[in-house]
């Protein structure tokens, strides 16, 4: 017999939906972390072939090379990763260590290395320079200063980064824990719940005072939302039990309502210390005799 098709793309799978939550991945932007990347692991391996086919001395120099552009490339990855994380927030520290530039090192002395091996002591400083120059040029510089720290009480900023970077691991902890239950609607539903979580985060980077009153949120919530979905995973990746699956899809929806809820109330509370700071300012002014338009 027939059935009618149930899955998280149906109207009867939209009408289940939160009212009012985000897709899952709005606000995500795909990352640049592959394509180019990805080929950076895969172009030496030929060097890896190449050098078994070499007198000792090439062999090693060869070896060496390829282990140096392997390097390179994994610096790189993780360098782009890095700029993903920083151009997504208003306040960022710049990474403490510069990934991409000491990957267009390494990759410039991977292929001086490796045409070093052939014995051509030119050939390899030509290599080396256009394979520095070239990598800089494809992916660019690491960020070399801090945005948006002017006026930033620092102190109150790496609380708030160290918070973020707890609560980051729990949402982490969430994603692999769900895996277990091999069902992709439920990927999709704690990956929306994350992407409600990391909007408070951002609220709360914008403005640090709203750490405090954010605390359990980051850490009771979410920590209690990581044991209870490894707990989930394992029962129904076992069993399979729909009332363990509604029940946890329940607790995911109540807990975006929250989050959702607890962020709307910090913007709203940034909003109104703003109001009182001009109030103050305008009352200020006007006791200075400047006459402001209120229009």
């Amino acid at each position: 017999m027939a059935q009618r098709y149930g899955g998280k793309f149906s109207p009867e799978a939209q009408s289940d939906a939160t009212p009012g939550a985000s897709p899952p991945f709005a606000g995500q932007v795909r990352t640049k972390a592959g394509g180019r990347v990805n080929f950076l692991f895969l172009a030496p391996l030929p060097l890896a072939v190449r050098a078994f086919f070499l007198d000792p001395t090439g062999l090693a120099m060869t070896l060496g090379a390829f282990g140096l552009l392997i390097l390179a490339a994994w610096l790189t990855r993780e360098g782009i990763l890095a700029q993903e994380a920083y151009d997504a927030r208003k306040i960022a520290r710049r990474p403490a260590i510069p990934r991409k530039i000491f990957a267009s090192l390494l990759t410039g002395a991977g292929l001086g290395l490796a045409a070093f091996a052939d014995g051509g002591v030119l050939s390899a400083a030509i290599f080396a320079v256009l394979g520095a120059v070239l990598h800089s040029f494809a992916f660019g510089l690491d960020p070399l200063k801090d945005k948006g720290m002017e006026g930033i009480d620092t102190f109150q900023t790496d609380r708030v980064a160290r918070a973020v970077n707890e609560a980051e691991k729990y949402l982490a902890a969430m994603k692999d824990a769900i895996l277990r239950a091999k069902d992709r609607e439920l990927e999709a539903r704690v990956e929306r719940f994350q992407s409600t979580a990391r909007a408070m985060f951002r609220t709360i980077e914008d403005d640090p005072r709203d750490l405090t009153a954010s605390r359990k949120y980051l850490t009771v919530y979410l920590m209690g939302a990581r044991d209870a979905t490894a707990k989930f995973a394992d029962i129904y990746a076992r069993s399979r039990n729909a009332q363990a699956r509604a029940d946890y899809v329940q607790l995911l929806d109540d807990l975006e309502a929250n989050f959702t809820g607890k962020t709307q109330k910090l913007l709203i509370d940034d909003r109104s210390d703003l109001n009182i700071e001009i109030e103050v300012l305008r009352e200020r002014l006007a006791r200075e005799g400047v006459q402001l338009n209120r229009d």
